[in-house]
Parts: C-alpha cells; sequence; structure tokens
C-alpha cells in the first residue's frame, strides 16, 4: 500500500507569473496533472497534493481529477516542512509514502514503479530516485557504498569543492516507510544557508535508505523558469512523435509539428509540416493532415484531408475534405463525402453527407441536410444584436451566390436560392426562391448627369 504527496506549494518566482507554478501548461496538461496521471498505475490507496501559494486556484484547476485531497503548507519552509504538514492527516497510516514534486513533469510510471519496487524487495526506511547529469550545479549530491546504500546527501549550496565534483544528484523523488518517517519529522532542523527544512535531513536519519538511479536523467528535470518549460516541451515532443512514428504514422519534417500527449493518430495517418494536433483529437486512419493546419479537440474520420485550416471542437466525418483556409468552430458536425473550401467558416453548424461549402462562405448556427450546395458568398445571418438564430436548410437545397438567409429561417427540401437573394421567410420544398430588387437600366446616365 502507498500514499503518494505531491509537493505544490511553491510560487515559482522565476517563472514570472501571476499562475502558480504547478499549473503551467506542458503538453496539453499542467505540470501537476502529469504528475498525478504518472503515479495511477501504481494504484496508490490516496493521493495527497500540498499546497501553498493560490492554494484555492490549484485546487480549482483540479476540480475535474476525483479522489484528490489536500493539505495547505501557509508558509513555504522547505521540502521537510512541507512533508510535516502530513502528519495529522496520515496519523492512523502504516504503509509506505511516495513523495514526487509538482513541478517535475517527465517521470515516467515505469521509473516510479523500479523505485517502489527496490523500496519494497529491500525492505528499505527510504529509497530515493538518483541520476547522473553532465552539469549537476543546483542539485544536492548522493554519496553511496558499492551496494547502493546512501551515506550522505549534501545540498549545492552547503557542497565543498570536493563535493561537487560527484555527479550523482538527489533527484528529490522518495519512498518512504512512513512509520520511520513519521518519527523523525518532528526533530528536523535547519540549520543551513537557507535557513529551511530539508527533507534531506530526514532520509539520513530514518534507517536504511537506498538509492535507485533513473536511466534518463532526462525525466527528473524540474521546471523553475520559462526557458526549462521550453526544453521540457522539447524532450516531451521528441517523445511523443517517436512513439507515433513508430505506431505507423507519418510526420513530415516532425521538427515543424507539435503535437500533444493527448492526442490519437491511427497508423497511416499523414501529418504535413507546420500541423498542430491539441487537446483531445482523434485523427482515423487514412488521413492527411496539413500543411500549416491546427486542430484541437476534434475527431477527424478516415480519409479525410485538411490543408491550411483551423478546426477546434468539431467532429469531420469519412471522406470529407477541408480547406485550404477553412475555420471550424463551436461544435461542429460535418457528415461523411463533403467539401469545405476555400475560406469558409462554419459555427456550431451540422452538415450531412456530401454536402459542399466550396468558398467564401459563413454559416453560423445551422443545420443543412444531405446534398446540400451552398454558394459562393452565402451567409446565414444568425445574429439579430441581442439573441443567436438557427437556420435549417434540406436535402439538396442549392442556394445562389451572394445569398443571406436571415435567421429564423427554413428551407425545404430541393428549394432553389436564386443568386443575390435575402431569404427572411420559409421556403417550402421543391420551391425557387427569388428575393432581390428587380433590375434597373437607365440609357445615357453618364450623359445626362454631366448636363
Amino acid at each position: 500500500m502507498v500514499v503518494v504527496a505531491i509537493l505544490a506549494a511553491g510560487k515559482g518566482t522565476r517563472m514570472k507569473s501571476n499562475l502558480p507554478k504547478v499549473l503551467h501548461a506542458l503538453g496539453g496538461k499542467s505540470l501537476v496533472e502529469r504528475v498525478i496521471d504518472s503515479v495511477e498505475p501504481l494504484s496508490p490507496s490516496r493521493r495527497i497534493v500540498i499546497v501553498g501559494y493560490q492554494s484555492q486556484e490549484v485546487k480549482t484547476a483540479m476540480d475535474s481529477i476525483s479522489g484528490l485531497e489536500f493539505v495547505e503548507q501557509t508558509v513555504q519552509l522547505g521540502t521537510g516542512h512541507a512533508i510535516q504538514q502530513l502528519l495529522p492527516a496520515l496519523a492512523d497510516y502504516s504503509g509506505d509514502l511516495l513523495v514526487l514534486n509538482g513541478d517535475v513533469p517527465l517521470l515516467r510510471t515505469e521509473t516510479l514503479q523500479s523505485l517502489w519496487q527496490t523500496h519494497q524487495e529491500n525492505q528499505n526506511a527510504a529509497t530515493i530516485l538518483t541520476a547522473y547529469l553532465p552539469d549537476p550545479k543546483g542539485y544536492g549530491r548522493v554519496f553511496c557504498d558499492g551496494e547502493g546504500v546512501v551515506q550522505q546527501i549534501v545540498e549545492d549550496k552547503d557542497c565543498t569543492a570536493a563535493q561537487r565534483q560527484n555527479r550523482r544528484i538527489n533527484a528529490g523523488i522518495y519512498c518512504f516507510r512512513w512509520a520511520d518517517l513519521a518519527r523523525v519529522l518532528p526533530h528536523l532542523q535547519a540549520n543551513n544557508a537557507q535557513k529551511e527544512y530539508y527533507l534531506t535531513d530526514a532520509v539520513t536519519q530514518v534507517g536504511k535508505v537506498m538509492a535507485v538511479d533513473v536511466e534518463d536523467y532526462q525525466e527528473i528535470l524540474g521546471i523553475n523558469d520559462r526557458l526549462q518549460l521550453a526544453t521540457a516541451h522539447a524532450i516531451l515532443q521528441q517523445r511523443v512523435k517517436e512513439k507515433w512514428m513508430m505506431a505507423g504514422v507519418t510526420l513530415i519534417d516532425p521538427s515543424s509539428i507539435t503535437i500533444d500527449e493527448t492526442v490519437e493518430l491511427e497508423p497511416d495517418v499523414i501529418i504535413e509540416p507546420q500541423t498542430h494536433l491539441r487537446g483531445n483529437t482523434l485523427i482515423a486512419t487514412g488521413s492527411r493532415i496539413g500543411p500549416g493546419t491546427l486542430i484541437e479537440n476534434s475527431q477527424v474520420g478516415e480519409k479525410v484531408t485538411v490543408q491550411y485550416s483551423v478546426v477546434t471542437d468539431s467532429v469531420i466525418q469519412p471522406g470529407t475534405r477541408i480547406g485550404p483556409y477553412a475555420h471550424l468552430r463551436g461544435h461542429v458536425e460535418v457528415g461523411a463525402g463533403c467539401r469545405i473550401g476555400n475560406f469558409v467558416e462554419l459555427k456550431n453548424t451540422q452538415l450531412g453527407d456530401r454536402t459542399n461549402v466550396a468558398h467564401l462562405s459563413y454559416l453560423g448556427d445551422t443545420t443543412a441536410g444531405t446534398q446540400v450546395n451552398i454558394g459562393a458568398g452565402t451567409i446565414t445571418a444568425n445574429y439579430d444584436g441581442v439573441r443567436k438564430h438557427r437556420t435549417k436548410i434540406g436535402d439538396r437545397t442549392k442556394t445562389g451566390s451572394n445569398s443571406v438567409l436571415v435567421a429564423p429561417v427554413t428551407l425545404g427540401d430541393d428549394v432553389y436560392v436564386a443568386a443575390g437573394s435575402t431569404v427572411t421567410e420559409d421556403v417550402p420544398n421543391d420551391a425557387l426562391v427569388i428575393a432581390r430588387s428587380r433590375q434597373v437600366v437607365k440609357s445615357e446616365w453618364q450623359k445626362k448627369n454631366q448636363s
């Protein structure tokens, strides 16, 4: 049995932001959400987030995650002080405690499983995650014997010149036998340059402690400023793109493509350069996305093409062509075999199968049937200055160029709208509607006006 505690109380001054550091986004999730996700396969009995700076904002941001508990650290006096706040919450607990940092978002679940397994198999009082860094400046150094048993941990600021030559660092990830840790927590001392209570001091007092080295040191990189956030993003992107290419997805020029970890791609999808896939997006097999495309929180069916377009919160059925330069937003649903072409905007609109909106049109709050053809320049005037209204277009209806459909209005099946019409009343099935002024030609107009 293991309880997870996540340290998320710090302000993150170096981020230079009003947003708490742990809520900054990385690949579609906040830093602390990534840490929470990494422990889910361990099935912890409790997940406790230790909050402090803007604690209510942090809590609110995680409202959608069920089962989380929060403990307040009203004054931030170091990692040891943060874990001291757990003493009341874990008064009757006798299992293990896994301590993670809310600003270390790249840890793999497999690494945490290895740490916990080593802890249990060796019956350690504590087991710590360590890594060999090319440049360990800023990290506490870990000194072990030949069996991996920890002899000493020294914070970087308290190291001697000789101790700083050791590249084995403390990653700040710990697994404790809680009973042993709870015994020493009340006796921690702030005998250091920062006058803080270090959790590392407790490590050396609980009993037998072992170190587990992480294979990829990039997993334990923390986020303290925007530069480190960008570095973490690059690492995460490399992981994500390698995963999808090995799964049968073609990425043309991967360096110009970004893909959130929350995105799902099926084999034989092709992603063109300068394309960005975000949020809860699914791209089905055989689709070709890009170049120059943004898709967010949308589902794209099989054999769809999307070029130089923006698609958000929408569903596109198989065989449809989108773009170039189309914009779909606000819960659009496009049927199978449709064509949404140049400079078309759809908002909160549902289109049936084999419907075409080929160019230069805006459909807002519209429902259209199957085999509808929307002529160039057609607009649904959906807003009266106070409220939005819907337009309904029946099957096989065709609108001429430069038509305006003033909502609320319904066009039946097999309707023809003459070019240049402004339609303000409902039109029955199988009708031609002409709603425009009769053309007037006045001869010799220039000659008369010059006299």
